[in-house]
C-alpha cells in the first residue's frame, strides 16, 4: 500500500517538474524580448503578435490534443509537448529573421496544447475526488512558480549572452523529455483508451467540440476560464508599459512586482488551497476572487506609490491564483473519467482564447487610453461574476448537483 502511495507521489512530482520547466521556459523570454526585437527593428506591435501566435495554436490544438490523450494515453502527449517546447526554444535562439520567432511561438503553442490538458487529466487519473482539488492546486502552483521564476532566470542568464537563456531552457526541456520517457508510467488503462476510441468522436472538428462544450452543463465554468485568463493576460501584456508611462517605474521595479506577485500566488496554491476549499468551497471562492481581482485592477489607477502598486499586484496575482484551481476542480468534478481529457482540452482551449484576446484587446485599448485596459479587464471579470450568479449552468448550480 505504501509503495503504491510513493509511486503516485513520484509520478505527481515529476508532472510538477515538467510543468515548472515548461512555464519557466515560456516566462524567461519576457525580459529578453525587447532586445531580441531590436535586432529585427521590431517593437511592441510585434511583441503582441508573438503572444497571440502562441495562443492561436494553443487554441486550435487544445481540443484535439485533449481527445487524443483520452484515446492514446497521457504519457505520449506529455512527451510530445515537452519535445515541442525544446524545439521551439532552439528555433528562437537560432533565429536570424523575425519570421522564425513566429514559427517558434506557433510551435510552443502546440506544445502547450499537447502537454497541459494531458497533465491535468493525468492528475485526475491518479487522484480521488477528495484530494483532486489539492492535486490540481499543486499543478497550478508549479505553473505559476515556473512563470514567476522564468523572467528572473532569463535575466540572469542573459548576462552571459542574449540567447543563453533559450539554449539552457531547451536543454532542460530535452532532459525532461528523457526523464518522462523513462520514469513516467501511463495513467490511463488500455480499457479506458479503447472506450474513448469507440466513442465515435474521432473526427470531431474544433468547431464541433466547441459546440459540445457550449451545450454542456459546465459551459459557464469554461467561460470563467476564459475571463480569468483574459484578465490575467490583459494585465501581464500591458502592465510594464502602463506603470512605466503612468508612474515612471524602472525595469527593476517592474520585475520585482511581477516576480513577488507570482511567487506569493504560487505559495498560496501550494499551501492554502485545501484550507480555502474547506472554508469557502469552490463556488464561493470563484465568486469572491472574481470580484476582488476586478477591484484590484481599478485601484491601480489611483496612485503611483511603489508599495501601493506592489500590494495591489500581489493581491491580483493571489486572487487569480486562487481562482484557477477552484475552477479546474469544479470542471474535473463535473464529468466522468471518460471525459477528463476532453474537458481538460477544452479548458486549455478557452484559456488560450483568453491568451489571444487579452493582450490583443489590451494593446488596442492602450492606444486610446493607458487606463482603458485595466477598466475593460475589470469589466470582463465583473460580467463573469454576474454570469456565475445568474447563469442556469453556473458553478453554483453544478456544485449543488455534485453535493446532492
Amino acid at each position: 500500500m505504501r509503495s503504491k502511495y510513493l509511486m503516485k507521489q513520484s509520478r505527481f512530482f515529476l508532472l510538477m517538474f515538467n510543468m515548472f520547466i515548461a512555464m519557466m521556459g515560456f516566462g524567461l523570454i519576457f525580459p529578453i524580448l525587447p532586445d531580441f526585437l531590436k535586432e529585427f527593428n521590431a517593437g511592441g506591435q510585434t511583441a503582441g503578435y508573438l503572444v497571440a501566435a502562441f495562443g492561436l495554436t494553443q487554441f486550435i490544438f487544445s481540443p484535439i490534443a485533449g481527445r487524443m490523450s483520452d484515446k492514446y494515453g497521457r504519457k505520449i502527449m506529455i512527451i510530445v509537448g515537452l519535445l515541442l517546447f525544446a524545439i521551439s526554444n532552439f528555433i528562437f535562439a537560432l533565429a536570424g529573421h523575425v519570421s522564425l520567432l513566429f514559427i517558434s511561438r506557433l510551435i510552443i503553442g502546440i506544445g502547450a496544447a499537447a502537454m497541459i490538458p494531458s497533465m491535468l487529466a493525468y492528475v485526475a487519473d491518479i487522484t480521488t475526488a477528495e484530494n483532486r482539488g489539492k492535486g490540481l492546486s499543486l499543478m497550478a502552483a508549479s505553473m505559476s512558480l515556473g512563470f514567476a521564476i522564468g523572467p528572473g532566470f532569463g535575466g540572469f542568464l542573459a548576462e552571459f549572452g542574449l540567447r543563453t537563456p533559450l539554449y539552457v531552457s531547451a536543454v532542460v526541456a530535452a532532459i525532461a523529455v528523457i526523464s518522462s520517457m523513462v520514469l513516467l508510467p501511463e495513467s490511463l488503462t488500455k480499457e479506458k483508451q479503447l472506450s474513448a476510441k469507440e466513442a465515435n468522436r474521432n473526427m470531431e472538428s474544433v468547431i464541433i467540440q466547441f459546440g459540445r462544450s457550449i451545450r454542456a452543463p459546465y459551459f459557464i465554468l469554461l467561460v470563467l476560464v476564459f475571463s480569468m485568463t483574459f484578465g490575467l493576460a490583459n494585465f501581464e501584456a500591458i502592465f510594464p508599459m502602463f506603470v512605466d508611462e503612468k508612474y515612471n517605474y524602472t525595469t527593476r521595479e517592474i520585475s520585482i512586482m511581477i516576480t513577488v506577485g507570482a511567487l506569493i500566488g504560487s505559495f498560496i496554491q501550494m499551501t492554502l488551497m485545501g484550507t480555502l476549499f474547506k472554508h469557502f468551497g469552490e463556488k464561493s471562492l470563484i465568486n469572491l476572487t472574481l470580484l476582488l481581482s476586478a477591484l484590484s485592477l481599478i485601484l491601480m489607477l489611483f496612485s503611483g506609490n511603489f508599495y501601493y502598486i506592489l500590494v495591489l499586484t500581489v493581491l491580483f496575482f493571489s486572487f487569480t491564483s486562487m481562482m484557477r484551481p477552484a475552477i479546474n476542480t469544479l470542471l474535473s468534478k463535473s464529468v466522468g473519467e471518460a471525459e477528463q481529457g476532453f474537458v481538460a482540452g477544452m479548458n486549455n482551449a478557452y484559456m488560450s482564447l483568453g491568451n489571444i484576446f487579452g493582450p490583443a484587446v489590451a494593446g488596442t485599448l492602450y492606444g486610446f487610453s493607458i487606463n482603458a485596459p485595466n477598466v475593460f479587464g475589470a469589466a470582463v471579470l465583473v460580467f463573469s461574476l454576474y454570469l456565475s450568479f445568474s447563469g442556469k449552468r453556473s458553478p453554483i448550480t453544478i456544485s449543488k448537483k455534485l453535493d446532492s
